[in-house]
C-alpha cells in the first residue's frame, strides 16, 4: 500500500496492474498447480515499469530481469544506403 501511494505521488495513479508470479499457478506457490482454492496471494513488493508504462506486484519467490527503456534501441538504428552497413550496433 505504502509503494502504491508512493508511485501515485509520482504521477503514476493510473497506471494498469501487470502481475508478476509463476506461470504455474494462480496462486503465489508453482506446486498448486492450476487454479487452486483457499489460498493468500502474498505480495512481496510492487515496482512501476514507466517506459513500459504498468505497475507490477511481485508475487511470491522468482527474479526479475531489467525492465526496457523509455527509448527503444532501434531508434538508432540505421542503414547506410550507399554502403549497406548498419549503423548504430557496437
Amino acid at each position: 500500500e505504502a509503494k502504491i501511494e508512493l508511485y501515485t505521488k509520482q504521477g503514476f495513479a493510473d497506471l494498469p496492474i501487470c502481475m508478476a508470479k509463476t506461470q504455474y499457478s494462480f496462486s503465489h506457490d508453482a506446486t498448486k498447480k492450476g487454479a487452486p482454492r483457499g489460498f493468500v496471494l502474498p505480495i512481496r513488493d510492487i515496482r512501476a515499469s514507466t517506459g513500459a508504462g504498468f505497475l507490477f506486484p511481485l508475487v511470491g519467490d522468482m527474479p526479475t530481469i531489467p525492465g526496457l527503456p523509455t527509448r527503444p534501441a532501434y531508434y538508432h538504428i540505421d542503414v547506410d544506403t550507399e554502403t549497406g552497413k548498419i549503423l548504430g550496433l557496437s
